[in-house]
């Protein structure tokens, strides 16, 4: 369907960036998680949310 509006060579480049592009993504997720508060993102975790009980 892409290539029927497009052409060939962009669905040519469009498929040799997805791996760039979701490497790249999971890359600047990780790099967020990092560089905030990691503990107010794992929350939302359900298998992580069981370890971390709070003391409060």
């Amino acid at each position: 369907m892409l290539t029927r509006f497009l052409g060939p060579r962009y669905h040519w480049l469009a498929r040799n960036w997805v791996p760039l592009a979701s490497t790249r993504g999971a890359m600047g997720t990780v790099g967020l998680v990092w560089a905030t508060d990691w503990r107010l993102i794992l929350d939302w975790v359900s298998y992580v949310k069981g370890k971390f009980k709070r003391d409060d």
